[in-house]
């Protein structure tokens, strides 16, 4: 329990510290959402450039809440 407390609170320390990509990423996942594809490379390239890692793209692209 201790141990994922920890991790909780370095995630949001390096979230916390690049809100650019933070938007990035929520604004990925609204398109993805809203099925607006045509966004979705724009706000791939800005969170990237704000250092998004690669599994947090690939989780929201894997999102089972969209639909197939």
């Amino acid at each position: 329990m201790i141990r994922t407390t920890n991790l909780n609170k370095i995630f949001r320390r390096k979230t916390s510290q690049h809100p650019v990509k933070l938007t990035a990423l929520t604004y990925l996942r609204e398109a993805l959402l809203n099925e607006v594809y045509e966004e979705c490379a724009f706000a791939i390239q800005i969170a990237k450039e704000f250092g998004a890692q690669d599994f947090e793209v690939e989780n929201l692209l894997e999102d089972p809440r969209r639909k197939p």
